[in-house]
């Protein structure tokens, strides 16, 4: 069985920063593609980033140059640099990776618990 467990949320002013991190945790054989999505109320859940394990990273239009991801492969984490963080940015982030586990040769998408996000004055 595998687990992601994020942390960092919280409630931050406009224009203020924060960083999320998700640990993958396990019998884990390797990890892919890793990622962070979010849902705001009434709304659909939407791709913030991706990262490869070789460190090539995608990011939706809406975060790109204010969003930085991260990931430490030996760690099985990845993280999530926020910065001049807006109200439209409040949404519980959700961290995604696609794990092997030991024994077994296919990947899982794999979906971590959420961590809240509120920017806000």
């Amino acid at each position: 069985q595998v687990q992601l467990v994020e942390s960092g949320g919280g409630l931050v002013h406009p224009g203020g920063s924060l960083k999320l991190s998700c640990a993958a945790s396990g019998t884990i054989a390797s990890v892919n593609t890793m990622g962070w999505y979010r849902q705001a109320p009434g709304k659909q859940r939407e791709l913030v980033t991706t990262i490869e394990g070789d460190g090539r990273a995608h990011y939706s239009d809406s975060v790109k140059g204010r969003f930085t991801v991260s990931r430490e492969n030996t760690k099985n984490t990845v993280y999530l640099q926020m910065t001049n963080l807006t109200p439209e940015d409040t949404a519980v982030y959700y961290c995604n990776a696609d794990v092997r586990l030991l024994g077994t040769w296919h990947y899982t998408a794999t979906w971590g618990q959420g961590t809240q996000v509120t920017v806000s004055t």
